[in-house]
């Protein structure tokens, strides 16, 4: 039975609240993280790693997109009991796009495809060579096969009917970007076009740039639709995750922080996809680890994350090391429960808090919740409505969902 959904994030619902604040949920890191390393030959700096996962439910799969740089001299020449005794220094480089596959989310294979060759041999799991900041989105609604995959990246735009292999990249020069981020596209069901989401420069600070496209052909103008608060300067977007969820949209956005050369990831909100808000500002949705772990340095979340098992898997790149230095990358997954990237909760935990909604429609014979009320009660009332109040509505005085 389908059913409407609303988020608390999207406080245009809200038409009057008392001792309430909005946080986020809590994730569970996994135990087996990190999930993969820079291992194999091509994979000389991850960097970013620029991962998108999807699950592929026809062949019982995780599959995985990523963005190692399978070219760097400096990394090459340096060897790693040199590397602290100075300061990193890009040169030489090239990234590609490879392919991995896991059946249970944790133990993946990188699959020997023999499509491109590297260095004398196609005995690796590339799939593109001289790309960056590749997306890679599964579109299940193109009638042509051939088309089943699309690539949004530096430049322009690829499709596959595999994800393996790849057309030429069609350039769209009418985007106008920069594009030095983890581009990412998906089809819009509510405005009938792609979206895609890019980087913007401004001479000073790195921008989120939008476009979209009614044909995955021709594209608008990239325009600026997020950027550093004020308050803030140095703390910049880097790059900006965007999926569809319930009546709004969701992003994952990079927080990149020049003072201190470290990267968080943190949650975003937008009834639109153009006016954007975040969510705890300065709080991370997928907190960097203590110093010495693999995820220290760097955060940078996937496309995109999904509900499977009961629990929503989102996945990102990790590094041990600051942004622009010498660093490891690593594939890690934290966990939320559903519908559980934030809420709300009272200011004073002795105290009584209180949200009234906007008027919502409401067709089913059931209201539900999301909600932690472990060690507390949350009571829920339809307003106005004679002989209803919140004393006589069932309490919920535990977790969990609907």
């Amino acid at each position: 039975m389908s059913h409407t959904k609303y988020v608390v994030l999207d406080t245009s619902l809200w038409a009057q609240d008392d001792n309430l604040e909005v946080t986020l949920g809590p994730v569970r890191k996994a135990a087996e993280n990190p999930l993969f390393a820079e291992e194999r030959p091509w994979e000389v700096r991850f960097d970013n790693l620029y991962a998108n996962v999807v699950f592929d439910e026809a062949d019982r799969l995780f599959k995985c997109w990523y963005s190692p740089f399978i070219v760097d001299e400096v990394t090459t020449r340096t060897p790693v009991g040199q590397r602290a005794a100075g300061t990193y220094r890009s040169k030489g480089r090239e990234m590609g796009l490879c392919y991995a596959t896991f059946a249970d989310g944790i133990h993946w294979e990188k699959p020997d495809l023999g499509l491109l060759e590297f260095q004398g041999s196609t005995r690796n799991n590339l799939v593109m060579r001289h790309v960056h900041g590749v997306g890679v989105n599964w579109d299940r609604r193109d009638p042509d096969p051939s088309r089943r995959y699309k690539a949004f990246l530096k430049g322009g735009v690829a499709t596959s009917p595999d994800g393996l292999r790849w057309s030429e990249i069609r350039l769209c020069p009418e985007i106008k970007a920069v594009w030095d981020t983890h581009n990412n596209l998906w089809w819009d069901e509510r405005r009938g076009r792609y979206v895609g989401m890019t980087r913007l420069w401004d001479g000073r600070e790195r921008i989120v740039g939008r476009t979209e496209s009614p044909d995955f052909g021709t594209w608008t103008q990239a325009v600026e639709v997020l950027r550093a608060l004020p308050e803030e300067p140095a703390r910049q977007t880097y790059t900006l995750i965007v999926f569809p969820y319930a009546h709004l949209y969701l992003g994952l956005v990079m927080m990149f922080n020049t003072e201190t050369d470290l990267v968080d990831c943190e949650l975003a909100w937008s009834s639109d996809t153009v006016q954007w808000e975040r969510v705890c500002p300065g709080k991370a949705l997928i907190p960097r680890g203590p110093e010495g772990s693999f995820d220290w340095g760097c955060i940078y979340g996937a496309a995109y994350p999904f509900l499977k098992d009961g629990r929503l898997y989102l996945y990102y790149g990790g590094s041990d090391g600051p942004h622009t230095d010498w660093r490891s990358g690593f594939l890690g997954l934290p966990t939320l429960r559903p519908d559980g990237f934030a809420g709300v909760t009272p200011v004073d935990k002795t105290q009584t808090a209180r949200l009234v909604t906007q008027p919502v429609r409401c067709t089913g014979r059931q209201l539900c919740l999301s909600a932690d009320a472990e060690g507390g009660v949350i009571r829920a009332a339809v307003a106005d409505v004679n002989g209803l109040s919140l004393a006589e509505c069932t309490p919920i005085q535990t977790n969990g969902t609907d």
